[in-house]
C-alpha cells in the first residue's frame, strides 16, 4: 500500500499540473470573486482580527480580499516567512507595502515582524490549500508551514482553505496527525462549512 507522503506527492502533482492550465484572466478574476463570495457570506462581519496568506504563483488570488477586510476596517495578519518552519507575522497596510520576497516566497510587509503566538489574536484564519475534502482535511503544499504556525492560534479560532472551486474533493485527502483540520472551505464561487463532528 502507498504511504499517505506519496499519496500526498502524487495528488499535489495532479492539482499542480491542472492549475498550470489556468489561464491567466481566470487567476485575475479570481480576486474579485473571491471578495464577492466574502460579502455574500458575512465572513468579515464582526471581526476585529484575522490572518490571511499573500498568494503567489497558481493561487487564488487574496490582493482585493486582503484589501476589503483592511477597509472594513479589519487588522489582517500575513505570514513573515523565516529559517525552517519559523512563521510570523506582520500587519498589513495595502498592496503597495509589499516587497518580492524571491521566486517560491509570497510578497511580504516590510514592517515589524511579530511573534508567532501573534496569531492567537485573530478570530478567523485564511491558509492556501490545494485540495480540502468534507472532513476538513487540508493539501498543502508539503511544507508543513501552517500545521505547524497554527499550534498558536486561538482554540475558538475558525480556520478556512482557499482554493479553486475543482480542489474540494468528494473522495478523502490523505492526511496524518500532524495535518491541521479546517472549519470551512472559501472558492472564488462560494463558501462552505466543514462539520467537522
Amino acid at each position: 500500500m502507498e504511504s499517505i507522503a506519496s499519496q500526498k506527492s502524487a495528488l499535489r502533482h495532479k492539482i499542480l499540473h491542472r492549475r498550470s492550465k489556468i489561464s491567466k484572466a481566470a487567476r485575475l478574476a479570481s480576486a474579485q470573486q473571491l471578495v464577492s463570495v466574502a460579502k455574500r457570506c458575512d465572513l468579515i462581519k464582526a471581526q476585529t482580527t484575522i490572518a490571511c496568506f499573500v498568494s503567489m504563483g497558481s493561487e487564488v488570488r487574496t490582493s482585493a480580499f486582503l484589501q476589503y477586510c483592511m477597509e472594513q476596517p479589519v487588522r489582517v495578519l500575513v505570514p513573515r516567512l523565516g529559517r525552517g518552519l519559523d512563521m510570523g507575522w506582520s500587519y498589513y497596510s495595502g498592496n503597495e507595502t509589499l516587497e518580492n520576497r524571491g521566486r517560491h516566497r509570497p510578497a511580504e510587509p516590510a514592517d515589524e515582524v511579530l511573534p508567532p503566538a501573534a496569531l492567537e489574536y485573530a478570530s478567523t484564519i485564511f491558509i492556501a490549500a490545494l485540495g480540502v475534502d468534507g472532513q476538513g482535511n487540508r493539501l498543502g503544499r508539503g511544507a508543513g508551514w501552517y500545521d505547524q504556525a497554527l499550534q498558536y492560534c486561538n482554540a475558538d479560532a475558525r480556520i478556512i482553505a482557499i482554493c479553486w472551486p475543482w480542489e474540494v474533493s468528494q473522495l478523502p485527502i490523505p492526511h496524518d496527525s500532524n495535518d491541521v483540520a479546517i472549519d470551512g472551505v472559501l472558492t472564488p464561487l462560494d463558501f462552505t462549512p466543514i462539520d467537522k463532528h
